[in-house]
């Protein structure tokens, strides 16, 4: 989810006064609250694979992105916190102009292009679909094809996923946990794309929306206006309160784990190919646990024989 500066600064003004007056962070989660937003991770990664299996060599990234944001649509979405990505080729690792950070934050290199998919050619499927007001957020990664490189970084992907949740769990200040995700990237060998998005985001916060019946809602630049402007009162109200809403390595998030959901999403680079995964990670006052181990990498893992004995049981 590369979140833009610009998206930000269009609604911070509309929301800044509310953000001023409210008092708790988020309220707890109940356990209603979680099977809602696991049934969005579900349709999100539902959406991926489904679109994944009528992918074929010749479409673009554009085709790929409006069939993904049709499927949700028909499926019951009726918001989002950003409408899909699609990113082939060497677009994945954010080779090019994606790449690039000095446009304040925006870069519209972001948005699914034109880039022809091949076969052996990695690509990413990256999805935020609001149900019933839960909110997911989700990366998919795969190949027509076979591809090497990939499947090394697939791979390893499950060690971050670790290692997240183990310094959750120890409370360690989330910056901390930033950097030891990026020194883990240097033993492998990899670069962290994660710092080629907008606040060089690991993750970010995702918050409970109104359910209003209503078919849909506003987006402006591809993003959801609802859950942005969430997030931007989460922003307010964390600089008050001495927490970040936006999950990386700077000073403003050398604080333990906040409750509430985020949306983490290590992305992976090795020369011309990328690799991530996004999912929910549920922090409580005292404990942490991944939403729903039942996505598509945990199977991967398990097929591989990948997967700790201690968690698959």
């Amino acid at each position: 989810m590369p979140l833009t500066n610009g998206m930000v600064g269009t609604i911070v003004v509309r929301c800044i006064n509310e953000a001023t007056t409210m008092e708790n962070a988020s309220p707890a989660l109940k356990e209603g609250d979680l099977a809602g937003f696991r049934a969005a991770q579900r349709l999100a990664y539902d959406c991926a694979e489904a679109t994944a299996s009528d992918m074929r060599p010749g479409m673009t990234e554009r085709q790929v992105a409006a069939r993904m944001k049709a499927w949700l649509v028909e499926h019951g979405a009726t918001d989002c916190f950003h409408e899909p990505f699609a990113w082939f080729g060497d677009r994945t690792a954010f080779r090019g102009l994606i790449g690039i950070k000095q446009l304040g934050g925006f870069n519209p290199a972001f948005y699914p292009g034109l880039r022809r998919l091949e076969r052996n050619m990695p690509f990413i499927l990256d999805c935020a679909p609001t149900l019933n007001g839960y909110t997911a957020d989700i990366g998919y990664c795969g190949v027509i094809g076979e591809n090497a490189t990939l499947d090394q970084l697939m791979d390893d992907l499950l060690e971050y996923r670790m290692l997240i949740l183990e310094l959750v769990r120890a409370r360690r200040p989330l910056a901390e946990i930033s950097r030891a995700v990026d020194a883990l990237c240097q033993r492998h060998g990899y670069e962290p794309r994660h710092k080629a998005y907008p606040f060089e985001t690991l993750a970010h916060r995702i918050e409970i929306l109104d359910d209003d019946g209503k078919d849909a809602h506003l987006t402006i630049a591809n993003f959801g206006v609802r859950n942005i402007s969430e997030l931007v009162r989460d922003r307010v109200r964390g600089a008050r309160e001495g927490w970040n809403p936006i999950w990386n390595s700077s000073a403003k998030s050398e604080h333990a784990p906040t409750p509430g959901l985020w949306a983490v999403e290590p992305h992976l680079g090795f020369r011309d190919v990328g690799a991530k995964w996004e999912e929910l990670l549920v922090v409580t006052e005292d404990d942490a646990f991944w939403l729903d181990d039942d996505v598509p990498q945990v199977r991967r893992w398990k097929q591989r024989g990948l997967w700790p004995l201690e968690q698959a049981a």
